[in-house]
């Protein structure tokens, strides 16, 4: 690996010590040209399609589209498959389906809204891998049917959707106390938790701390 994003925050000693070539939205193309990679790997939903289309033109890229857990072990696998170690993503695969097999989900089901900015609000809609994480725990997303992967939400439609529980997540915008104050006025009643964003939302080798993780934070709202 000779190049990260500076969002590119794990590992941490890749971090201290790798190239920035900039951010997912503001890559800069001259730093990436600079480090000559072999393989450019790439997102869909992060990156822009004029970088990628850009920097195709002098590089291997491979761009990775990802919404739910399957497509997040075939990435993995498909990733080992290019970089010669298939044995070591195959086993990661294993370990990450077995992590998430032993997860038990919420019984009964309760709704849950999902919010990742403020000004306006702004809340994980369907076909999202954020969707995906909640299903699993048996928390049905109150904003699933939406139009827009990450549909804007007025106060009144948050409070007219009515969710069962509310999750700030701590990735991308930086929840805080005064914002659980804010919504607990709201949705007077309702429970409103700052959540880890990396579990909800990191489809790499993080998947292995997901599932320990859900289950420690859905204990509490068990029937």
């Amino acid at each position: 690996m000779v190049g990260i994003t500076k969002f590119c925050v794990r590992p941490e000693e890749w971090f201290r010590t790798k190239a920035r070539v900039g951010g997912t939205k503001q890559v800069h193309l001259d730093r990436v040209r600079a480090l000559e990679p072999d393989l450019i790997i790439a997102n869909k939903e992060e990156n822009t399609r004029e970088d990628i289309e850009a920097l195709a033109q002098e590089f291997p890229v491979w761009v990775s589209d990802v919404r739910d857990l399957d497509q997040a072990l075939d990435m993995v696998a498909r990733l080992g498959d290019i970089t010669g170690t298939a044995d070591r993503a195959g086993e990661l695969v294993e370990r990450i389906t077995a992590a998430f097999d032993g997860l038990a989900p919420l019984q009964p089901t309760l709704s849950a809204a999902y919010l990742i900015w403020r000004d306006p609000w702004m809340a994980a809609g369907g076909d999202t891998f954020i969707d995906d994480m909640l299903q699993r725990c048996g928390l049905s997303n109150v904003f699933s049917g939406r139009e827009g992967r990450y549909p804007a939400v007025s106060p009144a439609e948050l409070a007219a959707a009515d969710p069962d529980v509310v999750l700030l997540s701590s990735e991308p915008y930086p929840f805080g106390e005064k914002h659980l104050q804010e919504i607990g006025l709201l949705l007077p009643g309702v429970p409103v938790r700052l959540v880890d964003g990396e579990a909800f939302s990191w489809y790499g080798s993080r998947l292995l701390h997901a599932p320990a993780y859900f289950s420690g934070l859905l204990r509490g709202w068990a029937v």
